[in-house]
């Protein structure tokens, strides 16, 4: 493969993609430093609890809209606040690799807006499959509901590439298969996490979103359904 003069042959990362990862990482420094009395000063060491109990989603605020009928934008912003506040600098950090890693092969096909877009609302289907699925006291944090949409729109354009190809299409599901069975056995040896939903909604809604959020794929989903 030729590139032109000046051209990287290594497409760079979305640029919003980027600027997600150094938020995810500024907030979870911010833990850090005030963990160990670096910033903030004794009341910092809270930083993180107080964080995910004010930025963190459960299903009973978006139920308490409903029954109740008012509309809280507190309560609004835990559907997009959680993917960046993390339970533990372990999660944070494999999460923002995570959303590195699949931004960038994401970003290779789609628009970086884009890959923001189908970050933002696997975000959402992530929240709103917590709620449908998940114990209403249940917590979710940290940002693998995302990037689990990003998996679900990965999956998709490696099937399209299959096949157009004449390759197996089943192979373009083998990460998210990989990924299922690791949860599966963490889950036997030490318990199935209560948030498993968010990472169930935040894929089905990448894979959902990816076909419109393709170069052309609104214009050509509308063709199949003018032609149908």
């Amino acid at each position: 493969m030729s590139h032109a003069p000046g051209e990287s042959p290594v497409n760079p990362i979305p640029p919003l993609i980027l600027a997600l990862f150094v938020l995810i990482l500024g907030v979870e420094l911010t833990f850090q430093l005030g963990a160990r009395g670096l910033a903030g000063g004794p009341q910092a060491i809270g930083w993180r609890q107080s964080a995910l109990t004010d930025f963190g989603f459960q299903g009973q605020y978006p139920t308490f809209m409903v029954e109740t009928g008012q509309i809280r934008a507190e309560y609004l912003l835990r559907f997009v606040s959680y993917p960046f506040v993390h339970g533990s600098f372990t999660q944070a950090i494999f999460a923002g690799i995570m959303l590195l890693a699949l931004g960038k092969f994401v970003g290779e096909i789609m628009a970086p807006v884009a890959v923001f877009v189908l970050f933002v609302v696997s975000t959402i289907g992530g929240a709103m499959a917590m709620w449908a699925l998940g114990g209403a006291q249940d917590w979710m944090f940290g940002a693998f509901p995302p990037v689990y949409g990003l998996i679900g729109a990965f999956t998709y354009l490696l099937y399209v590439r299959l096949g157009q190809v004449g390759g197996p299409q089943i192979q373009a599901f083998r990460l998210i298969a990989v990924l299922a069975a690791i949860q599966f056995v963490f889950g036997i040896l030490f318990g199935f996490a209560p948030d498993w939903p968010g990472d169930l909604g935040g894929f089905l809604t990448g894979i959902a979103f990816a076909p419109v959020l393709v170069p052309g794929g609104f214009s050509a989903l509308v063709d199949r359904l003018r032609q149908r």
